[in-house]
């Protein structure tokens, strides 16, 4: 209420937003109704929405009040999704940032937990943040604003609750200026937090190679980072990797083990850590012509009728053309494929064939297979097929040119 009034002040254009999670039964309802009737009041619009907030505490196995956030944040994701709004403006104080605090500190956390609330995150700005609950409802009986009071803040069923009516006034008790203190211990928090994360966004420049949108990270450099785990929490926990000690165990795995988050594989490669997205990237098969051009090729073929057989190298092979079944087929290698590698004599899985050749994890998904039917024709960049090798039979040689 004191923000919304304030924003009125300050002549910002701006609307109201209020959810309904009917927790409360009437209650809810009278304070969806009392909002509205302060939109009219202010002359602003307003949006409202309501929530099944215990079906999705149910279909989601969280809590009332995690889902209740889950629900706000994403319906003001929507909103400003629509593109008439600049920001969502939220009335957290800060008393709800000790509050925070207090909750992360009781459940273990590193410095991002003990941060507090951002004042600005994305489009969300909490402008009350720097002043108590004290000082608001101070301002607010001074200026005569109304409000109503969450009958659910005074049930001590929530852990924020147990902290805001049991924890904190003995705190506040142990130093008059305990709040002060806090935010200026905050501060402090953030600043170290900032040097923090310039150091270790130095070291990720340094250490992650760019290559084809997969990061390689020379695992003699990742040991002799010290302290070694602190250093690997924070260079890899932005992509959900949060156990330091799992990604320290992975430096000393063999080649070929890996570790998984939401959205990122970390691979152990021989020389180097692989840290690859986990974006699900679908079969590719594409017609390839006889002459090899195509617009919706992914990669650059040249084919074309020789007199005889030059030189060859992982670019380019000379094939029987005969043997060939046009149009050829462009794909990616798959579990169960096998070939006839040219001079081997025989057959074999191309999985075998990757270990062989020491292929890595990530080159090998991406290899491409130029295959005539059910048979693959060349593993491009790597082995042509036994099978369509120029012989003395041969009457047309067909020489293929992969232009990287």
């Amino acid at each position: 209420m004191v923000l919304a009034r304030l924003a009125k002040g300050c002549g910002l254009d701006y609307d109201l937003a209020h959810c309904n999670f009917q927790l409360r039964g009437e209650e809810s309802d009278g304070d969806e109704e009392f909002v509205r009737h302060l939109a009219k009041e202010l002359g602003v619009g307003i949006l409202v929405v309501a929530f099944d907030t215990l079906g999705h505490v149910r279909e989601h196995r969280v809590s009332i009040q995690m889902a209740a956030r889950e629900l706000r944040y994403q319906w003001f994701s929507e909103i400003l999704g629509q593109g008439r709004y600049a920001h969502v403006l939220t009335a957290h104080h800060a008393d709800d940032n000790l509050e925070t605090f207090l909750i992360n500190l009781s459940r273990g956390t590193g410095i991002e937990g003990l941060l507090g609330i951002p004042q600005v995150h994305d489009r969300v700005v909490r402008p009350l943040l720097p002043f108590s609950r004290e000082a608001l409802l101070a301002y607010a009986q001074v200026e005569n604003i109304g409000w109503r009071e969450d009958s659910s803040n005074s049930e001590d069923k929530y852990l924020r609750n147990q902290i805001r009516h049991t924890v904190v006034p003995q705190l506040r008790g142990l130093h008059p200026a305990f709040l002060q203190n806090f935010e200026r211990t905050r501060s402090n928090l953030q600043q170290a937090h900032g040097l923090m994360d310039s150091h270790v966004r130095e070291i990720r420049e340094r250490l992650f190679q760019d290559r084809g949108g997969d990061f390689w990270i020379p695992l003699e450099a990742l040991e002799g980072l010290r302290p070694r785990e602190a250093h690997l929490f924070f260079l890899f926990q932005p992509y959900g990797f949060k156990d330091a000690g799992e990604v320290d165990r992975l430096l000393g795995a063999m080649s070929g083990k890996f570790l998984l988050s939401k959205s990122h594989r970390l691979l152990r490669d021989r020389e180097h850590l692989i840290l690859s997205s986990l974006v699900e990237v679908p079969r590719e098969y594409h017609s390839v012509p006889e002459s090899g051009e195509s617009a919706h090729l992914p990669l650059s073929l040249k084919m074309e009728i020789v007199e005889g057989v030059g030189e060859t190298d992982g670019n380019t092979v000379y094939l029987d053309r005969e043997k060939l079944n046009f149009p050829l087929l462009l794909r990616k290698w798959e579990t169960g494929d096998y070939f006839y590698p040219f001079g081997l004599g025989g057959r074999k899985k191309l999985a075998k064939f990757f270990k062989d050749e020491k292929v890595d994890r990530t080159s090998k998904e991406r290899q491409w297979l130029l295959c005539s039917g059910g048979d693959i024709v060349w593993v491009l960049g790597r082995r042509a097929d036994e099978r369509f090798r120029v012989d003395g039979s041969t009457r047309q040689i067909l020489k293929i040119t992969w232009n990287t």
